[in-house]
C-alpha cells in the first residue's frame, strides 16, 4: 500500500515562506508574516528598524507584540475580532512611541490561504508609518481650524467696528462721517478759506423751559426738537456744525457746495421748513408741559469763513471759525420768536427768489461798520420749489401730527395699524352701518 504524497513534502517550508515573502523584504514599510495561530514567521528588515524595542519576535504571538508596543487593548481587540471575522483589518491611526516621539502608523493586515502549501496559510500584514502624513494632516487641520478662529475674530471685530461707526456716526455731521471714512486725506488736510453760509438758531426763553421742566421731560422735548431740526437740515444738504445746549449751528458749502447763490437758497429754505415744523408741532410741545409751546429765533449770514480741523492731539473738531459766525449768532438774538433774519451778503444772493423785508441797520459787537439786516418772508414762487411737506393733516373729525419725521414709512405703519385697530373696535358698529 503507497503512501500519498504532497508538493509540500518536497520543498523546505523555510525557503517556500521567504519565496512568498519576496515583494515584502524589501518593502520601504514593516511587513510581517504569521501563521494561522497569528504566531509570527518572517518580518522583512524595516520591521526591526521600526520597531527596535521588539528584538527577535520570531514565533511570537502577533497580538503581545501589539502590547509590547503600547497599542489600546481596544484596537488589539479590533484587529483579533476582525481578522477571525471578515478575514482583514485595516486600523488607520496607531500611536507608538519610539524613542521617546510619537510616530503614527496605520495596520494592514489579511488572510492568506495556499492548497499547495499549508504552510502558507496564515496572516500578512504590514505597518505603514504615516507620521510625516499625519502631522501635515493635522496641521493642515490647525490651519483650517486657525482660519476658522480668525474668520470668527474679523468678523466679531467687524461687527464692532460696525457698532463703533453707527455710534460715531451720531456724534457727527453725515457729510463729515463720510468724509472721514471715505477720504482719509480730509483728516490730514489743511483748513481751508471758504464762502458759507452760516445758520444759527436757538429756542426762545429755552433757560426758563430748563428751570420749570423735570429732567427727563426735559431730555424728551430737547431730543425731539433737535432731531426734528436734524432732520430737516441734512435734507435740504446743510452740514451740521454742533448743538450748544439748544442752539444749532449749521452751514453750507463745504464739504459739498452747489454755489454761493443755491447754497444760500437752501439754508433759507432749510430754516422756512424748521420754522413750519415747529409749528406743526405745537400741540406735542403742549402736551409735554410747554403751556405756551416752543418758538425758535434764526439768524443767517454769509461770508468768508476758516473750515477745517481744530483742537488738540486728543481731540479733533470739525468747524468753522470767521466773523459769520459771530454775526448768525447776533442776528439770531435780536430776531424775535419765530423770525429769520439775515445779513446784507444773504440778501444779495437771494433777492431773486426771497421775499424780504428791511429789518434794523446796526453795528453788531465787533464789527466796525454798521449793516442792514431783513427778516425773510417767503419764497416768491412758492410753487417753484419743493418746500414744506406738510406732516400734519386735520380733517372734520379727525387731526394727524407725524411727531417723529425721521423715518415716515414707519410713520405710515403706525397710522395703518391705528386705522387696523379702530375698525376692529368698531366692527359691530361698521357692520350695521351696511
Amino acid at each position: 500500500m503507497g503512501v500519498g504524497l504532497k508538493v509540500e513534502d518536497f520543498l523546505q517550508q523555510e525557503k517556500v515562506i521567504d519565496l512568498s515573502f519576496f515583494n515584502f523584504e524589501n518593502a520601504i514599510t514593516a511587513a510581517y508574516f504569521a501563521n494561522e495561530n497569528l504566531e509570527i514567521q518572517k518580518t522583512n528588515k524595516n520591521f526591526a528598524k521600526f520597531f527596535p524595542i521588539l528584538g527577535n519576535v520570531t514565533n511570537a504571538y502577533f497580538p503581545n507584540v501589539l502590547e509590547q508596543l503600547g497599542i489600546p487593548e481596544e484596537q488589539i481587540s479590533q484587529f483579533k475580532s476582525q481578522i477571525e471575522k471578515n478575514g482583514s483589518v485595516l486600523i488607520p491611526q496607531i500611536k507608538i512611541i519610539i524613542d521617546g516621539k510619537e510616530r503614527m502608523f496605520s495596520l494592514l493586515s489579511a488572510k492568506t490561504s495556499n492548497e499547495n502549501f499549508s504552510f502558507l496559510n496564515g496572516v500578512q500584514g504590514q505597518f505603514v508609518d504615516r507620521t510625516n502624513e499625519w502631522a501635515l494632516r493635522k496641521e493642515r487641520e490647525e490651519l483650517i481650524l486657525q482660519k476658522e478662529r480668525d474668520s470668527e475674530l474679523i468678523k466679531e471685530k467687524s461687527l464692532q467696528l460696525e457698532n463703533l461707526a453707527t455710534r460715531l456716526a451720531k456724534y457727527l455731521s453725515p457729510q463729515i462721517y463720510q468724509s472721514i471714512f471715505e477720504d482719509k486725506e480730509m483728516v490730514d488736510s489743511k483748513h481751508s478759506r471758504k464762502n458759507l453760509t452760516i445758520f444759527f438758531s436757538d429756542i426762545v426763553k429755552f433757560t426758563d423751559i430748563t428751570d420749570t421742566t423735570e429732567p427727563e421731560r426735559l431730555a424728551t422735548i430737547v431730543n425731539s426738537y433737535l432731531s426734528e431740526m436734524s432732520s430737516i437740515a441734512l435734507e435740504y444738504g446743510g452740514t451740521i456744525d454742533k448743538f450748544i445746549g439748544d442752539a444749532i449751528l449749521v452751514f453750507f458749502g463745504d464739504p459739498d457746495t452747489k454755489g454761493d447763490v443755491e447754497d444760500a437758497i437752501s439754508t433759507i429754505e432749510m430754516s422756512l421748513r424748521m420754522q413750519k415744523r415747529v409749528n406743526e408741532l405745537q400741540k406735542t410741545w403742549k402736551k409735554l408741559g410747554l403751556s405756551d409751546g416752543l418758538m425758535v429765533r434764526m439768524g443767517i449770514s454769509t461770508g468768508f469763513c476758516t473750515v477745517g480741523n481744530f483742537g488738540s492731539d486728543l481731540r479733533l473738531d470739525y468747524t468753522v471759525l470767521g466773523s459769520p459766525v459771530n454775526l448768525a449768532a447776533r442776528l439770531q438774538s435780536m430776531a424775535k420768536p419765530g423770525e429769520i433774519i439775515i445779513d446784507e451778503n444773504t440778501q444779495n444772493l437771494v433777492s431773486q427768489e426771497i421775499d424780504v423785508e428791511n429789518y434794523e441797520t446796526f453795528t453788531p459787537k465787533g464789527f466796525v461798520r454798521p449793516m442792514n439786516t431783513f427778516r425773510v418772508i417767503n419764497f416768491k414762487d412758492q410753487q417753484g420749489r419743493k418746500l414744506n411737506r406738510k406732516l400734519s393733516r386735520s380733517g372734520k373729525r379727525v387731526e394727524i401730527n407725524v411727531i417723529d419725521s425721521s423715518d415716515i414709512k414707519a410713520a405710515l405703519k403706525e397710522l395703518k395699524q391705528i386705522q387696523d385697530a379702530f375698525e376692529k373696535e368698531y366692527a359691530i358698529d361698521l357692520s350695521k352701518e351696511k
